[in-house]
């Protein structure tokens, strides 16, 4: 950790010094990585439950007449097609055609919304979003520091929390959000969550944060840092901002193309729908030992057709996994090799999603 960077901490930080997490530097906060392990913490969200500190996370207020009108100019997702009490994955484009951001967008009311952001792009966002305000009536805030945010994760998630909950949280389906009471605090859920499990993220005051975090342990639910969080991801096929998508990453070049609604005008439609697609986001099967790596070639017959963004070891699968861009007119199926520190592993090109999601409905 670089001691001279003044890092940012969460409410729950004394929390996670407590259980002895191994703390590192991410996004310019001082982070957990791991308590009792990524392995175990990981196994805990897929198998029955597990919790992160997301407090880091940026959350912006849209509100104003033209709410709705300044959300689907700005988004490539419709927008309108979320009614109050409902949300979904969005992404934040810029003129080029590229990505300032991936996020999530809760439509809490008539022209009311909350945007959650990446940590490490709170400031990039918010100046984006204000340098396109102008030209509509709304409000834009940047509540992130009213926020504290947990997300609880895993298929026994909504039993464990329902007992304690005044909203009956098996009516809820995915992607809804809902103000309800949890263990006699206030705060905001929405059933969401970047682990592919089913689970909800809880808003709540910061000042709050600690004794829920408390009362949620007590609850038998494993804390959970930002190691098991991205080989989590990773087995859903979720990309993370600054490995598989950046500036110039075009969104229709991945598995997640689906929320780019071409029909509406948004900042760089045309860039992004009109741009020569040459590469493709795929999943890559490592079939021999090792471990793939952000930046491993894909090669093909001896040729670079490709490298690594995100790379691990699957604690559900047990081998080697990565998300990558390989040239476009690659197949499904495809056998590769991946050079791992030099030498040549034989693995196979799938579907960018490794483990199957185990949440409700839509």
């Amino acid at each position: 950790m670089n001691d001279h960077l003044e890092l940012l901490r969460t409410p729950l930080y004394h929390r996670h010094l407590e259980r002895k997490a191994r703390m590192v530097e991410f996004g310019g906060w001082e982070m957990p990585v791991q308590y009792s392990g990524v392995i175990q913490e990981h196994l805990a969200v897929r198998e029955r439950a597990g919790m992160f500190d997301v407090s880091h996370m940026g959350e912006f207020m849209i509100s104003g007449s033209q709410a709705l009108e300044f959300l689907q100019f700005s988004t490539v997702n419709d927008v309108s097609k979320l009614k109050p009490g409902r949300a979904h994955y969005n992404m934040l484009p810029n003129s080029s055609g590229g990505l300032v951001d991936d996020i999530y967008v809760y439509c809490l009311g008539l022209n009311r919304y909350l945007m959650v952001v990446n940590a490490s792009n709170i400031e990039k966002d918010f100046n984006h979003l204000w340098g396109l305000k102008n030209d509509f009536d709304v409000n834009l805030e940047n509540q992130s520091e009213h926020w504290a945010l947990i997300a609880v994760q895993g298929p026994a998630t909504q039993t464990l929390l329902e007992l304690h909950c005044t909203e009956v949280l098996s009516a809820r389906k995915k992607n809804s959000v809902f103000d309800t009471t949890l263990f006699g605090y206030s705060v905001c859920m929405a059933r969401t969550g970047y682990t592919g499990e089913d689970g909800f993220e809880i808003f709540c005051a910061p000042i709050d944060a600690p004794d829920l975090w408390d009362k949620l342990l007590g609850l038998k639910i494993e804390p959970s840092g930002l190691g098991a969080r991205d080989t989590l991801r990773l087995e859903a096929g979720y990309p993370l901002y600054g490995h598989e998508w950046s500036d110039n990453t075009n969104p229709l070049e991945t598995n997640l193309k689906w929320a780019v609604k071409e029909y509406k005008e948004f900042v760089g439609r045309d860039a992004m729908v009109n741009a020569e697609k040459t590469r493709a986001l795929v999943g890559i099967q490592v079939l021999g030992r090792g471990i793939p790596r952000e930046g491993y070639p894909v090669k093909l017959a001896g040729r670079v057709v490709g490298h690594c963004t995100s790379g691990t070891m699957s604690p559900s699968l047990k081998l080697g996994i990565a998300l990558a861009y390989v040239e476009i007119d690659l197949e499904m199926g495809t056998r590769v090799d991946l050079e791992i520190r030099g030498m040549d592993v034989s693995a196979q090109i799938v579907e960018a999603v490794f483990v199957s999601r185990n949440a409700p409905g839509q």
